[in-house]
């Protein structure tokens, strides 16, 4: 193996495996910045065989950024991620003593331009009331995912949260549920009827566990995975021929996008789905731009005229009624233009 492909790994391991871990991140987030950072190697160990950690220049960098633009067609948040990771990561190797400050490529890094801010996907009531219908119910394994797809919707939790429900943190009594979501923040979130009752109907059906176990099983008793619990959900907007792309995430846009258009607190929203700031909630509010069509149609511009004509009684308005020529005007215009006056001793 290449001895700098060596060094590489064991960058990334140290960075991943003590840095973040110390960082107190989730291993899925760990997993992610892992992934990232092996995808910038394998793409430098093709373009840059004998590239080292320490001779990364800034301009390989941007190579990298005009690859993932214009060969794998990353958007804008995509290419800052990963730009983002690999900056944290030399960020470490400094502070481990790898690299001196002076000998960080990513010291002095341009800003990346942000690009164009996309709205959420997010489905109708009608494309998400035939989505709810596909599971069949006849088995564990259909009210269970009757069950995820329901809370999904419901509550707007991420894929991980769902995965990483337990038995413990399902309190039917009281109608909540406790996830644990991004930086290891805890939150409660209450249930409404339809969910706590597909709930239920899969916890009997399921039969009892102890409250340290995953609350969603796998056919073997196992607990349920992040990925399982993208498939699911993808299978069923297949059967439902949803023709837009449905997943866990596209479920909590739909989630809030339906709270905010039935008028929801963006404080409260915020809380719901646990994001920390809620300029990060804030995008839900242009996602109801289809309803500008019915607001526009409504607009009181409509019958302001009428009111006008109302209030002045007798008078025509200028913009429906032009005013009239006096008679000069109109004999003037019948005899063309008007020939200009002669001066005193100007010959004729």
């Amino acid at each position: 193996m290449n001895p700098h492909q060596l060094k590489w790994d064991h960058w990334i391991d140290l960075y991943c495996e003590h840095w973040c871990v110390a960082r107190n991140l989730r291993s899925t987030t760990i997993l992610a910045y892992r992934d990232a950072l092996k995808q910038f190697v394998n793409w430098a160990y093709v373009h840059h065989f004998d590239l080292s950690p320490e001779s990364l220049t800034a301009r390989i960098v941007l190579d990298y950024v005009v690859h993932l633009r214009e060969d794998r067609k990353n958007g804008g948040s995509a290419v800052s991620r990963a730009i983002v990771v690999i900056k944290n990561f030399y960020g470490a190797m400094v502070a481990y003593g790898h690299l001196s400050p002076n000998e960080n490529p990513m010291l002095g890094f341009p800003k990346l331009k942000e690009g164009r801010v996309k709205l959420p996907v997010f489905l109708s009531p009608g494309e998400m009331s035939r989505l709810l219908a596909q599971p069949k119910t006849l088995t564990v394994l259909g009210l269970r995912d009757r069950a995820i797809l329901t809370l999904l919707y419901a509550t707007g939790i991420r894929a991980s949260e769902c995965a990483g429900l337990l038995e413990g943190n399902v309190d039917l009594d009281e109608r909540t549920i406790r996830v644990l979501g991004k930086g290891n923040r805890e939150r409660t979130i209450q249930l409404n009827m339809r969910a706590l009752k597909a709930l239920d109907v899969y916890r009997k059906a399921r039969g009892p566990q102890s409250p340290d176990k995953a609350f969603f099983r796998t056919k073997r008793g196992g607990p349920l995975s992040r990925k399982t619990v993208y498939d699911r959900v993808k299978k069923y907007g297949r059967e439902a021929r949803i023709m837009k792309r449905v997943s866990p995430h596209v479920l909590r846009h739909t989630c809030a996008t339906h709270l905010v258009q039935r008028g929801a607190n963006l404080v409260v929203l915020r809380d719901l789905l646990g994001h920390r700031q809620i300029t990060s909630t804030q995008i839900y509010i242009h996602a109801t731009a289809h309803d500008m069509k019915e607001l526009a149609a409504n607009h009181p511009v409509g019958k302001l005229a009428p009111v006008i004509e109302d209030l002045i009684e007798g008078v025509r308005l200028p913009i429906d009624h032009p005013p009239r020529r006096r008679p000069d005007e109109k004999r003037q215009s019948n005899r063309g233009p008007r020939a200009s006056p002669r001066l005193r001793g100007e010959p004729v």
